[in-house]
């Protein structure tokens, strides 16, 4: 007869859900049969009756039926999977410019698409085959940056490093700084640009637009670095949200669009005088905490094209890194405002329920005097 089999948690799926456990290490089981074996007992985590949506520990044990009682899902035909040339994995290799336990950091180059899609076959999560342990295990992308756009990428060395990093992206806790090279010089020398963002109609997807009443809150800080007379500038940017296309769509809007940056700025998106064509676009630094506590934050070099475009129009580089980090006030965030207003809407409601109650209760004692 067959034996009931049983599993260690390992210190990669600690504190994720059981479903979540079966997905990543059982993926033939369905998720209607994990239900089943819990509806009769037959799924048990430490010797107790568990359920899919039970949190598990490392070091834990999860017990399962016989194999034979496991109806299997029917086999799905896999696309092909090119294995990595030498050129490719020594190329992506040559692309980090940090390790540690938790993440890699990264140089995208611009021209690499960070994923792969209907037309693009050679993107960075293919290449990242060749940045896996000595166990196999294979870096997993938390964020991205456009085809066009280069710089700062961070990916996770474990399932557990993802999920944290994750979290710090959604959870804006992260901090991004772009450089952008832009066409005009903005009246100022800082703002924040808040225009809400949605995808342009009969684009596919493939472009946003501001939309004032269906868009998604978008912002993102700028502040002046430089300018070449009143040609262009030199801007730093800093998403404080993440839609799709933000720092391109923004700039576009407000009439600066990037240079380069034909999709957003047509024509007017180029500048003469031997300056590239290519987007000027580059993720410069990312300041992230680790799952450990301790704080990653790291720069990436300009490509070629942007910094000779930079040197072209007089720039000095280093005056980039010149302006401090900018830290906004936690407690002014949209998300703090947003959970204040509930709480004093709560506190509101609470308020007039207790003297619709008081008066209710008054009426009682006047008509028992009666």
């Amino acid at each position: 007869m067959a034996q009931q089999r049983s599993f260690i948690i390992s210190e990669d799926d600690d504190g994720i859900r059981l479903d979540r456990w079966f997905k990543r290490h059982m993926p033939e089981v369905s998720f209607n049969l994990v239900s089943r074996w819990a509806r009769t007992g037959q799924l048990r985590l430490d010797g107790k009756r568990a359920s899919p949506g039970d949190r598990v520990e490392a070091g834990q044990s999860i017990r399962l039926p016989p194999p034979e009682t496991v109806a299997a899902r029917p086999e799905r035909a896999r696309p092909e999977v090119q294995p990595l040339t030498d050129d490719e994995a020594a190329f992506v290799r040559e692309l980090v410019i940090h390790r540690d336990a938790h993440a890699l950091v990264l140089n995208k180059p611009p021209g690499l698409a960070t994923q792969g899609g209907t037309r693009t076959h050679q993107h960075l999560d293919r290449l990242l085959d060749g940045l896996a342990d000595e166990a196999g295990n294979r870096p997993k992308l938390v964020h991205r940056l456009d085809k066009d756009t280069s710089g700062v990428l961070l990916v996770a060395r474990s399932a557990r490093a993802a999920g944290h990093f994750s979290k710090a992206f959604s959870g804006r806790t992260a901090r991004k700084v772009y450089w952008a090279l832009v066409v005009g010089v903005p009246s100022a020398d800082e703002g924040l640009i808040d225009l809400p963002l949605a995808k342009q109609p009969g684009t596919g997807g493939e472009k946003m637009h501001v939309d004032q009443e269906g868009g998604l809150p978008a912002r993102t800080r700028w502040r002046l670095i430089d300018r070449a007379g009143n040609r262009a500038a030199w801007l730093e940017l800093q998403p404080q949200t993440g839609r799709t296309h933000q720092l391109r769509a923004h700039m576009a809007a407000i009439g600066h669009p990037i240079v380069g940056d034909a999709k957003y700025g047509g024509p007017e998106a180029f500048l003469t005088g031997g300056i590239s064509r290519k987007l000027h676009l580059h993720a410069r630094r990312l300041r992230i905490e680790g799952p450990d506590g301790k704080v990653t934050d790291h720069q990436a070099e300009l490509p070629p094209h942007f910094a000779e475009s930079l040197a072209t129009l007089g720039f000095d580089r280093l005056a980039g890194d010149m302006l401090p980090l900018d830290e906004p006030d936690p407690a002014k965030s949209p998300q703090v405002k947003a959970r204040r207003v509930a709480a004093a809407a709560k506190t509101a409601r609470r308020a007039r329920k207790g003297e619709r109650r008081a008066r209710g209760q008054g009426a009682g004692k006047t008509g028992k005097r009666r």
